[in-house]
């Protein structure tokens, strides 16, 4: 299954891959993003606590959501 997904990613243009790692990026950022939030307490976000958990599992829902597009754009 890797060596298949290596050859799927050495198959593309470099503009495809490009946008590949920016996407992945972009999933780690969000995924970063919303753990900071949620469990980081000196964060300077005057938020109850609830609000502070809604928004960091809103964050990370939709880095998951980012990321299953990302893998089914791959496979392609």
């Amino acid at each position: 299954m890797l060596k298949n997904l290596l050859n799927n990613i050495q198959k593309k243009s470099l503009k495809e891959r490009f946008l590949l790692v920016l996407g992945i990026l972009f999933f780690l950022i969000y995924l970063v993003l919303g753990l900071m939030i949620m469990f980081w307490k000196s964060l300077p976000l005057n938020m109850d606590p609830i609000y502070r958990y809604a928004f960091g599992i809103l964050l990370i829902v939709y880095s998951a959501i980012r990321f299953l597009r990302l893998i089914n754009s791959n496979t392609e």
